[in-house]
């Protein structure tokens, strides 16, 4: 059989812990990828029960009694999507050979440069069976990637006794996926986790068969070329391959935020334009000698080596403008799928809230228990379930799930910043020193504790109420985690109105100055350096000051390239003009930037 590539030139991320738990099922027989976070193994065995159920497939529910029940219960799943959208892919093949309609439906998401939309065009009138079997070499299904969030990997305890590292939450949900019987990619998120990365070895499915190909790949999502070197390196040197670098804006994002020290997304992807070779080939001499000496198959040239991006495309233009100008192989869009309820699981509360949503009502929050900016709405129930806990000086979550119990300062069984017992020790700390300390201060650190929201629970609420399926324990309403693009999007949309905005064959968009992504972004990162200088109040030292200015001058650097980008009138025409100006005021304004100097007494 030919070897199809992806009819699409996008693939939707991962979004929260449940808000793409079930995309696969919902949108890979259209070809389209999607990635599942694997991080909540309790809504992951729900939604086991639910697609079992739905699709009439046996269900064997795995309890926390189980031995290794994180692990099976990721695999169950896993397996469960893999079977149903295998099926799906078939009927729906099946229905496109036998029905018009549908085809011309199916070729409505195509882009006009498709070579399967071509191809469908050249042999619509030659019947049924031709058709299907060109659907069968030329129309593959989407991918079903899996998402792990390194940090989340807490150690875990039978009773008081510390089990192996591999029991670890990430270790497990990396065994979960590397047993199943998917053949697709685990995408690597928030930094390097020298233990997790290691444990890859355990696994004879991420090495290179005597084909030379990889049953289950490594994606890794960064922020800019050196990480991405650094960690495809650290890989590499174990035998393992990075098939793909999947660069998100470090703030113009869903989720948790990882600024970068002023380094902006059209420089970064320039540079890994630039040095996509040299990517390659280090990690393949790495990856070479690493394979001799394990003696494993050793492939006689590189792998394919895909390079992405992701955060704050909102037009066909901008999507068009990247895959060309950076040599792409894919786009990501996000948040905006949060809106298309064929694609996303969310309830049809948060759905509306986020479709009403204003520009000054998306903000950087600090409501995550990492310690990491956090991407937030206004207005969610999560936050008023939160202040009114507060209010009644009962503030805190019950904690049932503990993934993000990670502080070890109260014992080495960790405790989540959310948590109400936490909030209550860190409270009663500061209740013991208000004397000392000047009643904004007081307010300011009583804020940082209580601050903090369940996400594990917030997280996975809207795919609950989406599905039916009930709500247990201590109330914590919905936290969703949209990129600020999102203000843009103001409506429910269908998966087709979505798909064929993306491919400018029309657009869900009804604003006429919605700035460029580029745009978007600087104005992202100059508001950051302003506020984190302003509100900076620990003692100042040299190195504080040094990471400013270098913030300061990358951003200065950033704007110089952008300038000498939109010289050419043709870059993104629809709005060249208007950005040539703005990013000339971004020039004064960063310079502008005030960064104090260390006083020495």
């Amino acid at each position: 059989m030919i070897k199809a590539t992806s009819p699409h030139s996008f693939h939707i991320p991962v979004m929260g812990l449940g808000y793409t738990i079930d995309s696969p099922i919902r949108v890979a027989h259209y070809g389209i990828s999607s990635v599942v976070s694997i991080v909540d193994d309790e809504l992951i065995e729900k939604m086991n029960r639910f697609y079992s159920q739905k699709f009439q497939l046996k269900y064997q529910e795995i309890t926390q009694k189980v031995h290794d029940y994180r692990a099976k219960r990721i695999t169950a799943y896993l397996n469960v999507m893999d079977t149903i959208v295998k099926q799906k892919c078939i009927d729906f093949k099946q229905e496109l050979a036998e029905s018009k309609q549908a085809l011309s439906n199916f070729m409505a998401l195509l882009p006009q440069t498709s070579e399967l939309k071509q191809g469908l065009l050249n042999i619509v009138d030659e019947g049924k069976e031709a058709l299907l079997h060109y659907l069968e070499n030329h129309l593959p299904q989407g991918a079903i990637d899996v998402n792990i969030m390194t940090k989340v990997d807490k150690d875990n305890f039978d009773k008081d006794q510390q089990l192996p590292t591999e029991f670890n939450d990430a270790h497990a949900s990396l065994r979960g996926f590397a047993n199943s019987n998917l053949t697709s990619s685990v995408v690597l998120s928030a930094g390097m986790n020298p233990r997790l990365y290691s444990y890859f070895e355990n696994f004879d499915c991420f090495f290179p068969d005597a084909n030379n190909q990889l049953e289950k790949k490594i994606i890794l999502k960064v922020s800019d070329f050196r990480s991405a070197m650094i960690q495809g390196n650290f890989l590499a040197k174990k035998g393992l391959w990075v098939s793909e670098y999947r660069i998100e804006s470090g703030l113009n994002c869903g989720g948790h935020a990882f600024a970068t020290e002023g380094l902006l997304l059209g420089p970064i992807l320039e540079e890994f334009k630039a040095k996509k070779t040299q990517l390659i080939q280090s990690a393949h001499e790495l990856m070479v000698k690493a394979l001799q000496a394990k003696g494993k198959n050793v492939p006689t040239s590189p792998l394919e080596l895909k390079i992405t991006a992701q955060g704050g495309v909102g037009t066909a233009q901008e999507h068009d403008f990247l895959l060309k100008e950076y040599q792409l192989d894919s786009i990501g869009w996000g948040s905006p799928f949060l809106l298309v309820p064929e694609a996303t699981s969310v309830d049809s509360e948060t759905r509306q809230l986020l479709a009403k949503a204003k520009e000054d009502d998306f903000y950087l929050s600090t409501i995550s228990p990492l310690g990491i900016p956090f991407n937030a709405v206004k207005g969610t129930t999560n936050e008023l379930l939160k202040q009114q806990r507060i209010q009644a000086e009962v503030p805190g979550s019950s904690c049932p799930k503990k993934f993000l119990a990670l502080s070890k300062e109260y014992g080495a069984k960790g405790m989540c910043s959310a948590s109400q017992k936490y909030q209550d020790l860190k409270l009663g700390e500061l209740e013991a020193e208000k004397n000392q300390i000047s009643e904004t201060i007081y307010a300011q650190r009583k804020f940082a504790i209580t601050d903090k929201s369940c996400l594990c629970v917030g997280l996975a609420n809207a795919s609950y109420l989406e599905n039916g399926i009930a709500l247990k324990g201590q109330k914590q309403g919905v936290i969703v985690c949209p990129g600020p693009n999102l203000a843009y999007f103001d409506h429910e949309v269908s998966l087709a109105e979505m798909v064929q905005h993306i491919y400018g064959m029309s657009s869900v968009l009804n604003v006429a100055n919605r700035p460029n992504l580029f745009v978007n972004e600087l104005k992202m990162y100059v508001d950051y350096l302003n506020k984190e200088i302003a509100s900076f109040s620990e003692n100042l030292t040299e190195g504080q000051i040094k990471k400013w200015k270098t913030f300061k001058a990358n951003l200065l650097s950033g704007v110089r390239y952008y300038q000498e980008l939109f010289r050419n009138p043709t870059v993104l025409p629809e709005n060249n003009s208007i950005t040539k100006e703005q990013l000339e005021s971004y020039v004064s304004e960063i310079e502008a930037i005030f960064i104090p100097e260390l006083v020495v007494t």
